[in-house]
């Protein structure tokens, strides 16, 4: 997900946020020093998350690039011992290999079917995720990824491609992923998902970390209301380690481990399923995102797990 022009963090419109019952403490920098922190990070991490988004593309590559089993498989093994589920993005182009090499690990899956304003390769997108849930190497069916913001499709363009994987998947769940406030936006695309898959980004709303954690939880509410009763999932959230900043937004280890930290201990709480984003820094983003793109993951792009010699 990238930047959202006119979606900013307000301190006025969060300051009455009512936590109720899924208030969570969240940890305060002030009180770590940075090697105590990387140890909190690191033990939170090895009790394990729900989910973890699979980033695909090693230093040299980039979304279009053929990608093989073999490096799916390499990911996988890294991810397995931390996380339940994995969500991809795409079923084509070597991205089919993550449900499959997923589920022979013991993981589930939340499989995404990438749309663009290209019809062709939407069609391979569609075509692939069904067929991929017939193979039975999915758990939950995402059709398109912030589509409406990119405006690559009209709304009914997308129903028609949610209904068609609903009529082809009638015992999975099948939703669309957009940010939060897009379930409130279009309610015809909300009514025909099983699923609510909603991203939640504080950061890319120019939000200070320290109110972070209370706005990510008002965008799972915004997101819950809009639902009206349907499984809510949280499809992406997370905090970069580097790159800069966006208005409040600073991109540093420390607030990375702390957002970390408490989104994890949020969802374990209270029974929030999140998919922490992302699991491996990818260089491409800097492209599409900024400097601040290519500093997502959990693992940086040698796949070594960061803020192992914080000092």
């Amino acid at each position: 997900m990238s930047f959202r022009e006119g979606h900013y963090f307000s301190i006025d419109e969060n300051k009455n946020y009512n936590e109720g019952e899924n208030f969570q403490h969240e940890i305060k920098i002030s009180e770590y020093t940075p090697e105590s922190l990387a140890k909190l990070w690191r033990k939170t991490l090895e009790k394990g998350m729900h989910g973890i988004c699979f980033s695909m593309y090693e230093n040299n590559q980039k979304p279009g690039d053929i990608i093989y089993g073999e490096q799916v498989n390499r990911r996988i093994q890294i991810l397995k011992p931390y996380a339940k589920w994995v969500r991809s993005f795409s079923c084509i182009e070597g991205n089919e290999h993550i449900p499959r090499i997923a589920h022979q690990n013991g993981m589930k899956t939340l499989v995404g079917a990438w749309l663009s304003n290209d019809l062709e390769l939407n069609e391979k997108e569609i075509e692939s995720l069904i067929a991929l849930a017939k193979e039975g190497c999915v758990d939950i069916a995402a059709v398109g990824n912030e589509v409406m913001y990119r405006k690559d499709l009209t709304e009914d363009q997308l129903i028609d491609y949610i209904n068609r994987v609903k009529e082809a998947l009638p015992d999975i769940p099948v939703g669309y992923v957009d940010a939060y406030y897009e379930f409130s936006h279009r309610p015809r695309i909300t009514e025909i998902c099983d699923v609510i898959l909603t991203n939640c980004y504080p950061y890319w709303e120019g939000c200070p970390i320290e109110y972070s954690f209370h706005h990510m939880q008002s965008m799972f509410e915004s997101a819950k209301h809009a639902g009206n009763g349907k499984r809510v999932i949280i499809t992406e959230t997370g905090w970069p380690s580097q790159g800069g900043s966006l208005k409040g937004a600073f991109a540093s280890n420390e607030n990375a481990m702390k957002y970390f930290i408490d989104t994890q201990n949020w969802s374990k709480q209270n029974n929030i399923e999140i998919f922490y984003f992302s699991s491996f820094d990818e260089a491409w983003k800097v492209g599409p995102e900024g400097e601040v793109g290519a500093y997502w993951g959990l693992w940086d792009k040698n796949e070594e797990l960061k803020y192992q010699n914080e000092k």
